[in-house]
């Protein structure tokens, strides 16, 4: 059964999960970065730390549960289990506002959807068309940054309505936790699509079972995540350049809008021209973003910047794990885990070395970034690891 998009149902309400979800997990992350360093007293450096972690825990178990997810064939209950944990988290928010606290949850909350995000996926691969998967994945992207959208404009009219004390960023970590626990209830309703089960496969056996194309897209895919720091930087740039904390949350709701406004129509072109030109242009995109925060000094330039970076994001997120599956036919959760698990260990010392070059000019971490982007991109055209399957 399809619907007036022309994807199965549970897409969308794989979707809708993903809506409820990043209406929570945003509306928190759109301030956290300013409530940790402003409102708490945590240093830059410190917040690079965390959030390496974080993007660290938020891929480190990828590789096993998409390894369980096939070799089970189980598909919703791991999904599940993710959210959940997730959710659980958040509560520490409102248990302390310590910075130990909030380090914890960030890292915390951020093993919940490493867990979950292989199993989805590859559930949500099942239930796409091979000529539409660029667009399925995109739809469900879309529709999870539309929820990254709403969280952001929660928060933001919080703060402006009651100001930007402890209590109204309190208020704000609730109403998260009550849209996370509607996702899961969504979920719970959801029917499942399990997999070809593969019992005898051990974990470490599993790598040998990976195309030899998925292998060689690691590369540069390992190059680019040294150029991929925290998103908090970004707020934090703009922060400096003069806009107040709670325009900095407009910010990033304009960053989500531009991700959803691309999504679907650029996994629209890349089932018709190819997914391997959609990737170059992600880092073509990212590279002159990183080129552009270098260089702005005004409002205007920052609001541009950030919607090229929702452009690049969306092509990113949701157009590398479309890659992942033209290249990879089976055992689909491995590989988009083994792609989460490798890029996000690169991940923390990323955001580690992005939170030491901002201490001494900010311009460096932008410059490293775009010099390292610049090797990906070179080393994506020399390798082809599209084959002859893309």
């Amino acid at each position: 059964m399809k619907n007036k998009f022309y994807v199965h149902p549970d897409i969308l309400k794989l979707g809708f999960v993903s809506f409820l979800t990043d209406i929570s997990s945003e509306a928190i992350f759109s301030v956290f970065s300013i409530f940790f360093t402003v409102v708490v007293g945590a240093s830059s450096s410190l917040l690079g730390i965390i959030e390496g972690f974080s993007d660290f825990s938020a891929s480190s178990l990828d590789y096993f549960s998409g390894w369980l997810s096939d070799k089970t064939g189980k598909r919703k209950s791991y999904t599940l289990m993710g959210y959940g944990f997730s959710t659980v988290a958040k509560v520490i928010l409102l248990v302390s506002s310590s910075v130990a606290a909030l380090a914890s949850f960030r890292i915390i909350e951020r093993l919940g959807k490493s867990f979950r995000g292989s199993p989805r996926d590859a559930w949500l691969s099942s239930l796409a068309e091979e000529d539409k998967m660029g667009y399925s994945f995109g739809i469900h992207k879309a529709m999870d940054k539309l929820g990254a959208v709403l969280g952001p404009l929660v928060a933001y009219f919080l703060l402006r309505r009651y100001g930007q004390g402890l209590s109204t960023f309190h208020l704000i970590f609730l109403i998260a936790i009550i849209g996370a626990l509607l996702s899961i209830i969504v979920l719970a309703f959801m029917k499942d699509r399990p997999g070809t089960p593969h019992e005898r496969e051990n974990i470490f056996a599993a790598w040998g079972t990976l195309s030899a194309n998925f292998k060689k897209f690691l590369i540069p895919a390992s190059l680019f995540s040294l150029a991929y720091f925290s998103f908090g930087f970004l707020l934090l740039k703009a922060y400096s350049v003069g806009f107040s904390i709670q325009d900095v949350v407009l910010l990033y709701a304009l960053f989500n809008v531009s991700f959803v406004l691309i999504s679907i129509p650029v996994g629209k072109i890349g089932d018709i021209i190819g997914r391997k030109y959609i990737i170059g242009l992600g880092y073509i995109t990212y590279l002159v973003m990183c080129l552009g925060f270098i260089f702005a000094t005004t409002k205007w330039e920052i609001i541009v910047l950030f919607l090229l970076y929702g452009i690049f994001y969306s092509i990113d997120e949701a157009q590398s794990k479309a890659f992942i599956t033209d290249v990879q036919k089976e055992r689909r959760a491995t590989a988009l885990g083994t792609y989460s698990f490798i890029t996000g260990i690169l991940y923390l010392p990323a955001s580690v070395i992005a939170g030491l070059l901002w201490v001494f000019n900010p311009s460096f971490s932008f410059i490293f970034a775009a010099v390292l982007s610049t090797v990906a991109l070179i080393s994506f055209i020399y390798l082809k690891p599209w084959g002859k399957e893309v």
